[in-house]
């Protein structure tokens, strides 16, 4: 390993799941042996083939991870070890899907190096799982945090999805109420994306009044940042809450705009400033990596304001915000200078929180991210 490999995130997607659910739009296909073993061996070889670099941490995504076998991710563990440099105390998280017939293996996560599970529960009301398509009972989820904390795992994420048709504000409550007494080191409350293509966007298409007012969202999310605050949880970024020291450190090196090193089909990878996404044909994946040739996919190289916009956008999401001394360092732009506008029209909105040293969302403006963050993009125009 030369002294010029990049440092930070190592992410491999698992794209195969037991079932499809129909909200979700990522690289994902049902389960096939044949089509998921060779799969795996095409992952094996694209890390065999990948650039140097140093992971600060690892993350397995999908698609349901454990779906394969407990043993297949610890071989990948191991296999990313011996290829990568894999910093002292690194971050090793996996997502799995909380269905108990899959949850097995915990013992072996930990002695491969797992540190960190993120349990995609989405709900804990029976009703909105079934409308979610997940098959997962809320005891389900209990069961498999207890299997956890059995194991010896210290740091547990939940994912909680608001929004959801046929939602109140209520169920939702509950539904917090019902993680926080699972005490998970950290949450995840996401809002419902209705994604093109997807029979839930058939389904807003025959039926819009099933699906949550903007208004109905905004009180969900609200209730989800007091009451998660309130049980002592930080509220680090626009859809996370950690309790201290428990922050997402992969996810962070997203939002810091850091490199990052995506394995495997639709991943996607920010180095040496240029970013690539792999393709999302399984098929044409498959065939390039063991093939040994370069995976299929799009590259983009930003430069100037427009790598300034987006990293102002990410770090937009984060309690810190924009800290304006190291930006100017790294993008070679005074902040409050070049962002004159923007800043002083959403300063005015009460979207934003301005100092001497930093630039943030205001609670009012983590309502409205997405129009705060067109604004500073329009600018880097």
């Amino acid at each position: 390993m030369t002294t010029n490999a990049e440092r930070g995130g190592l992410y491999l997607h698992l794209p195969f799941c037991p079932y499809i659910c129909p909200y979700c739009d990522f690289a994902k296909w049902p389960w096939r042996t044949a089509a998921a073993e060779r799969y795996l061996h095409a992952l094996e070889a694209e890390i065999e083939a990948a650039p140097e670099f140093a992971a600060q941490t690892i993350y397995f995504g999908g698609g349901t991870p454990n779906t394969y076998p407990p043993e297949a991710i610890a071989s990948l563990v191991e296999r990313s070890r011996k290829r990568f440099n894999v910093l002292p105390g690194a971050e090793i998280s996996t997502e799995l899907n909380p269905d108990l017939a899959l949850c097995e293996g915990f013992a072996l996560y930990r002695r491969a190096g797992i540190t960190r599970l993120s349990i995609g529960v989405q709900s804990l009301a029976a009703s909105e799982l079934q409308t979610l398509g997940r098959r997962h009972s809320p005891a389900d989820v209990a069961e498999v945090v207890s299997r956890a904390r059995h194991s010896g795992f210290d740091n547990v994420s939940l994912d909680l999805i608001f929004g959801l048709p046929g939602q109140s504000v209520e169920s939702w409550g509950r539904s917090l109420d019902a993680a926080l007494a699972l005490e998970p080191e950290h949450l995840s409350t996401y809002g419902l994306t209705v994604e093109s293509g997807t029979p839930y966007a058939a389904w807003q298409r025959r039926d819009p009044a099933a699906f949550a007012s903007q208004d109905l969202e905004a009180e969900l999310y609200a209730l989800a940042i007091d009451r998660l605050s309130a049980a002592g949880y930080e509220h680090y970024e626009i859809s996370n809450f950690a309790r201290p020291g428990f922050r997402s450190a992969h996810n962070a090196n997203y939002w810091a705009n850091g490199a990052y090193l995506g394995i495997g089909v639709g991943a996607a990878s920010h180095l040496a400033g240029a970013r690539a996404t792999h393709t999302r044909d399984l098929k044409a994946y498959a065939q390039a990596a063991l093939g040994g040739g370069p995976i299929p996919g799009e590259i983009e190289r930003l430069q100037g304001a427009a790598r300034a916009g987006e990293a102002t956008m990410l770090a937009l999401r984060t309690v810190e915000g924009v800290e304006i001394g190291p930006f100017a360092e790294r993008y070679g732009i005074d902040f409050l200078s070049f962002y004159a506008l923007p800043v002083a029209e959403m300063n005015e909105a009460g979207m934003l929180e301005v100092t001497p040293t930093h630039v943030r969302l205001s609670r009012r403006g983590r309502f409205l991210a997405n129009a705060v963050c067109a604004a500073f993009l329009a600018a880097a125009d």
